[in-house]
């Protein structure tokens, strides 16, 4: 279930019964239907800008759905995809990254056994598909957040292209892949 409310930071209370309400409604809903939901897994997070969600005093800020108060979380998961109260997505990408680099870490340990035609599948796989997933929620983003991806993608053109760490994973062109085939038929 998912619930949208806007407003102040004056308008919390108002704000809080109005959600509250709504809980209840969806509880007695599922309960007509011999459904419970699960107030142990619901969560509850405040929008705004740094400045906007420091207005907004901690002890009216929780929701109470059934019996259990439900205390407001700075980060979301929905669809894999982390979500903060800022919408900044600067947690998304850096658990991303880090999962990528993970990936990259072990794949670099079974490098050698593996030819370039399989190792650019397997990255392909457990790598690219993660950077790639629901990447439309990146869009408009300052380039700064996205260093981590970056970083990523020129680790896994090292990997893939058997290159050192303090090599530079260049864009192929004409001028430089002749350099780039030299390099790789020398080691």
């Amino acid at each position: 279930m998912h619930g949208l409310k806007h407003g102040l930071p004056t308008d919390v209370s108002q704000i809080v019964s109005t959600l509250a309400d709504c809980a209840t409604d969806v509880i007695a809903r599922c309960a007509a239907k011999r459904l419970q939901l699960n107030a142990d897994k619901t969560e509850v997070m405040w929008f705004g800008s740094a400045a906007k969600l420091s207005k907004i005093p901690p002890a009216s800020s929780t929701i109470r759905i059934g019996s259990i108060d439900v205390q407001p979380v700075t980060v979301v998961r929905d669809l894999e995809v982390m979500i903060d109260a800022e919408l900044s997505m600067r947690v998304h990408v850096s658990r991303t990254a880090q999962t990528c680099f993970y990936h990259l870490r072990h794949l670099r340990s079974i490098r050698r056994q593996l030819g370039r035609d399989v190792m650019a599948p397997l990255v392909s796989t457990f790598v690219l598909s993660r950077l790639d997933y629901c990447n439309a929620v990146l869009a408009g983003l300052p380039a700064l957040t996205l260093v981590p991806f970056q970083k990523v993608l020129h680790a896994l053109a090292r990997l893939v292209l058997n290159l050192r760490t303090r090599d530079h994973a260049l864009p192929i062109t004409e001028q430089n892949s002749a350099e780039l085939r030299s390099k790789m038929l020398r080691r």
